[in-house]
């Protein structure tokens, strides 16, 4: 890791641009299989008028040695407490596929204390009240890397490299087991505004179950739909920042 992405970092919390006299605060939830180094080109892109962190789960990168957490519950019980010391300023949340269900999650246990973000960005993932019944966590490693290769989300030459994938998998696998486990648990509605993003051609979310994230706040919502797949936000990333900077200024 390079020395300017060593500045204010954490063990679950990577600051790749800090960005000191920001107004606002963006707190990034990686996809399933993904990490924080995922979100470098939006800290590079929003620095110096956002400060945005990027999550790093364990079991990855500079934390494969580390256990992987195979639950969202578990990991947003976690994730409160090394989140709540950024809270000096507005603070919103993105999360894309997984990340978007974890950051609801985190949101919603940091409401019951009293602290209430900014805004929260569901990207890429259908509402917590939607339920699908999804298996591919428990397929074996040729079926769960055709599954990654169809949503387009890893790099193909990560993909083409055995050893590579020997390393990552565990992660990616844990990821997936916690992404189709996870059941929401009716409570509160949040109080802070909520974008939901997708991609047009997603198989992961139709348009319907995106606009399901309606009903889980009482503030403000919104709807975008993106040209694209699982992985929209790729092609769409000038759409995207656009979209968090009108909702921050």
């Amino acid at each position: 890791m390079t020395t300017e992405a060593t500045v204010g970092t954490s063990t679950w919390v990577r600051r790749f641009h800090p960005a000191e006299r920001a107004a606002h605060r963006l707190v990034c939830f990686p996809h399933a299989g993904g990490a924080a180094s995922y979100y470098f080109p939006v800290s590079r892109t929003l620095a110096p008028d956002v400060d945005v962190l990027a999550i790093q789960y364990p079991g990855r990168q500079d934390r494969r040695h580390e256990p992987c957490i195979d639950n969202i519950p578990e990991l947003a019980d976690a994730l409160v407490e090394e989140v709540l010391p950024w809270f000096d300023r507005p603070v919103t949340f993105f999360g894309h596929s997984m990340g978007a269900s974890l950051a609801f999650e985190v949101a919603n246990r940091l409401e019951a204390r009293g602290t209430v973000l900014h805004g929260l960005f569901a990207s890429g993932r259908r509402a917590p009240s939607t339920v699908r019944d999804e298996r591919v966590h428990l397929l074996d490693d040729d079926g769960l890397i055709t599954d990654i290769s169809r949503l387009s989300g890893t790099d193909t030459q990560v993909l083409g490299d055995p050893e590579i994938l020997r390393m990552i998998l565990p992660a990616i696998r844990a990821d997936y087991r916690a992404a189709e486990t996870y059941r929401y648990t009716p409570g509160p509605r949040l109080s802070c505004p909520l974008f939901a993003l997708t991609g047009d051609q997603d198989a992961q979310v139709t348009v319907e179950e995106a606009q399901a994230w309606e009903n889980h706040t009482s503030g403000p919502f919104d709807l975008r739909v993106f040209p694209g797949g699982h992985f929209y936000l790729n092609d769409q990333a000038a759409g995207v920042m656009a979209a968090i900077r009108t909702h921050l200024s």
